[in-house]
């Protein structure tokens, strides 16, 4: 009896249970679908989150008088360094108008500098009788704030110095209000109308090329307008955010060291106090929330090796049964000539092939599944292709082991008894 024979004897076997085949597939294969599913699902947000939070590019980084995003215990009123403690009165204290302005002159360094503001995150515009949904972000800048945030003109112009001092109503419309507006083939026609924002009128001076907003942060759903405009604003920031963008990557971490310095003099530290701002690069916020998703990725690979212990211990005991059902074929098989040998081929291949089935669909159905999350997200078609092969070889691992037993068990029996057994 060849290997060739033990095989197509187990797939043969295989077919003829379709109802238990079935079942032992459908519970190999929830457990790799949901572990692949989530993983596929987790990689779609990672591409969005870094597509969302980089918007500076590799070159830039940002001055906040707090971190925009903070885990634990962050209402400490007092940090301790060196035995000594932080003035409270240094705490939390708002970027002032005056030090981002005095940083911003003060900044001898290869990069280009912008201060910016942020206004109410939930304003509806109006045009004639257009309106856009009440989830239009308002963001308050300078001259430089649109190269420094990854923003271009594609009609019109940009602020100008005048423009930000004087704080007159003028703006830039993101590109998805533009079409809400304008309509997506007159977006050029734009300029120089007047809007409603928020009830005010703000006359437009451009509309700004599309970003490709994601899911999570939409970019392009935005309205830009001086930072002394913004300050009018009941609903703006306490605190202003200085944005840098050095000419060249190599140069970041002496921009951000030189930049830390010059800050320090402007909030008057002195050498024994901490730093009462934070100078973030572009992409730290989305290395934190992948920080994050990577705890989900290692709970989804628990929550798929718990199922697919489950589905083994199934495996097995469908194995035994089938080993007690067909007593008398092992005793014909020994007695026409068939080794131990055989007997164990033939019960291995048919949990591989159970297994691998229930590999191949659940990899499949997991696929699909977790690219629902790449629509939402705005990304293109993720197949994770480690977890994919990882997931094939776990379940070829799954199926020898849970038929391991049953064919030791099937290839010792006696031939005689096995050929009496009822």
């Amino acid at each position: 009896m060849t290997l060739k024979d033990s095989f197509s004897l187990a797939y043969r076997t295989v077919r003829s249970n379709r109802l238990r085949t079935g079942i032992t597939v459908a519970i190999i294969a929830f457990g790799i679908m949901a572990l692949i599913g989530i993983i596929t699902a987790i990689d779609a947000m990672n591409g969005s989150l870094r597509e969302s939070f980089s918007t500076m590019g590799a070159n830039g980084f940002t001055i906040s008088y707090k971190e925009r995003f903070r885990f634990g215990n962050d209402n400490q009123t007092e940090k301790v360094e060196k035995g000594k403690k932080q003035k409270k009165s240094n705490l939390d204290k708002p970027i002032q108008l005056t030090e981002a302005e005095l940083f911003k002159s003060a900044f001898n360094f290869p990069a280009v500098v912008s201060v910016a503001l942020s206004g109410p995150g939930s304003t509806e515009l109006r045009y004639k009788s257009k309106k856009t949904n009440p989830n239009v972000r308002v963001s308050g800048g300078d001259e430089n704030y649109l190269p420094v945030n990854g923003f271009a003109v594609e009609y019109g112009r940009n602020l100008n110095r005048l423009d930000v001092q004087t704080g007159r109503n003028v703006c830039l419309l993101g590109s998805d209000v533009a079409k809400k507006l304008f309509g997506e083939t007159g977006k050029e026609k734009g300029v120089d109308k007047i809007v409603s924002v928020a009830g005010v009128p703000y006359r437009v001076i451009g509309i700004l090329k599309s970003k490709g907003s994601s899911a999570l942060m939409r970019a392009d759903n935005v309205v830009i307008t001086s930072y002394n405009n913004v300050r009018r604003m009941g609903n703006s920031s306490p605190s202003f955010t200085i944005g840098v963008m050095a000419n060249d990557v190599g140069l970041l971490d002496g921009a951000v060291a030189e930049a830390t310095s010059i800050f320090r003099g402007i909030r008057r530290l002195t050498p024994g106090e901490d730093e009462n701002f934070v100078a973030e690069k572009s992409d730290k916020l989305a290395e934190t929330f992948i920080g994050l998703l990577g705890s989900i990725q290692g709970a989804a690979g628990a929550i798929g090796l718990i199922t697919l212990i489950g589905a083994a211990i199934g495996l097995m005991n469908i194995m035994l049964v089938a080993v007690n059902e067909r007593t008398r074929e092992v005793g014909l098989i020994k007695a026409l000539g068939g080794k131990r040998r055989n007997i164990r081929q033939q019960f291995l291949f048919e949990s591989t092939i159970i297994s691998l089935l229930g590999a191949f669909f659940g990899i499949l159905f997991g696929v699909l599944l977790g690219n629902v999350a790449s629509l939402i997200f705005g990304t293109g078609f993720v197949v994770p292709w480690a977890w994919v092969i990882a997931g094939v070889l776990i379940c070829s691992v799954v199926g020898l082991l849970a038929g391991l037993w049953p064919a030791i068990k099937a290839s010792k029996l006696s031939p005689i008894i096995a050929l009496r057994y009822e």
